[in-house]
Parts: structure tokens; sequence; C-alpha cells
């Protein structure tokens, strides 16, 4: 990859986190996560009610690499709250049940867990294409 297009990637993605309050790079979409890890980041999202954008990495392998490359973290899925990166799904599950995500993301708490997801699809029969940006807000 050029360093050109490394950069205009960097830069587009930099830009979306921006833009954008809260932003989950993810495994698939919301409505159809790709992996174990991004189905729970999206099942504990949903919990706290807020809306948010979700980016799909997995139709061009550059976006990855790109996100790693700004975030300084090596895995997906990563959620971002104003400009910040909280974490990955391990950290954004603690977050959760501590109650500081909530906080964070000034809602309140839900009473219960988020609801279990179903299986999620192999990363195979996600179809798309190019960098896909599914505003949820």
């Amino acid at each position: 990859m050029s360093d050109e297009i490394s950069n205009e990637l960097r830069e587009h993605l930099a830009k979306l986190i921006d833009e954008n309050e809260v932003i989950l790079f993810m495994k698939g979409t919301p409505e159809s996560p790709a992996c174990g890890f991004s189905a729970r980041t999206v099942a504990v999202l949903n919990a706290l009610g807020r809306k948010y954008a979700a980016v799909d990495i997995l139709p061009d392998p550059r976006i990855r690499q790109e996100l790693s490359e700004l975030s300084q973290w090596p895995t997906i899925p990563q959620l971002f709250v104003d400009g910040e990166l909280i974490g990955g799904c391990d950290i954004v599950t603690e977050m959760y049940e501590s109650g500081e995500l909530a906080s964070v993301m000034g809602v309140e708490q839900p009473a219960a867990e988020p609801e279990a997801v179903e299986p999620a699809p192999q990363a195979g029969s996600v179809q798309a294409s190019g960098l896909q940006l599914e505003n949820n807000l």
C-alpha cells in the first residue's frame, strides 16, 4: 500500500472518530456481527441505549491496519467515545459491569445484563465492499 493511500485512509478514520461522539470499529455490522467479541460489544452498547456509529473493518484489510496504527491498539473491536479510545471487548465489558462505561457515555446504567446475542455468523458470510459507515445516530 502506498504511503499516500495509507495516509488518506488514516486521515479518513481519524475524521470519523472526531465526527462521531460514539463510534465502534467492528467485524460485521451491529445487525450482523461477524465475531463473538464484536457481538458482545454491540450487546453492551445496545443495553446502554446510546446511539452510535459503526464501521465494518472486514471489507478492506487496510482499515484494520490503519486503525491499529492510529489507535495503537491491536485488536478489534475498538470503541471510541468523544474521540478517545475506550478499548476492546474485554475493557468495554468490564467498564459496563462496573458502571463506568455508562458514566463515560453520559447515560444511566441499566439494571439488567445485556441480552445474550445469537452466535455470530462466519466472517466469510459478510457481504460488503469498501469502507462502510453505519450511522446509528
